[in-house]
């Protein structure tokens, strides 16, 4: 075995308390009202990308920030959404962005986005409940639109 000068780092898991209590999410309305607690006035500034981590009673067992981006776009990579999904235990995710225009309407970006995601937790069991797109007082699911 080769071995190198420099040293291999131990990974784990962290998790940090928040404030935000756990919920049972068993609509859109009640995954936009969980969500809409992380953003501030910011949702109107930037678009971010938010990953809500649930068990297999839908209840909410973590969230976590995937990006933030500019005024018209963010950047979701699945590989993050894949590790968290599954470092985290979750059977269920809904993915959540903002549209700081306040339009809800979805592009061909966020659709793909939906799909590639879906797809990829597939594998390991992991099902993609919604799609939310978000606005200060709205939202736009894309599960019940039937996107993905």
């Amino acid at each position: 075995m080769k071995t190198y000068k420099t040293t291999t780092d131990e990974i784990q898991l962290k998790k940090v308390k928040s404030n935000f209590p756990r919920a049972k999410i068993t609509s859109s309305k009640d995954a936009f009202d969980y969500v809409s607690q992380f953003y501030g006035d910011d949702i109107e500034i930037y678009e971010s990308m938010f990953l809500v981590l649930l068990n297999n009673s839908n209840n909410t067992i973590g969230f976590v920030k995937i990006s933030s981006g500019g005024m018209t776009a963010t950047i979701c990579d699945v590989r993050l959404v894949c590790k968290y999904a599954i470092e985290t235990l979750a059977t269920a995710i809904i993915l959540c962005h903002n549209h700081p225009s306040g339009l809800m309407k979805e592009s061909k970006a966020d659709i793909d986005l939906s799909k590639k995601v879906q797809k990829a937790l597939q594998y390991f069991d992991i099902r993609l409940l919604d799609h939310l797109i978000l606005a200060k007082n709205n939202y736009l699911s894309m599960s019940e639109e039937g996107l993905f």
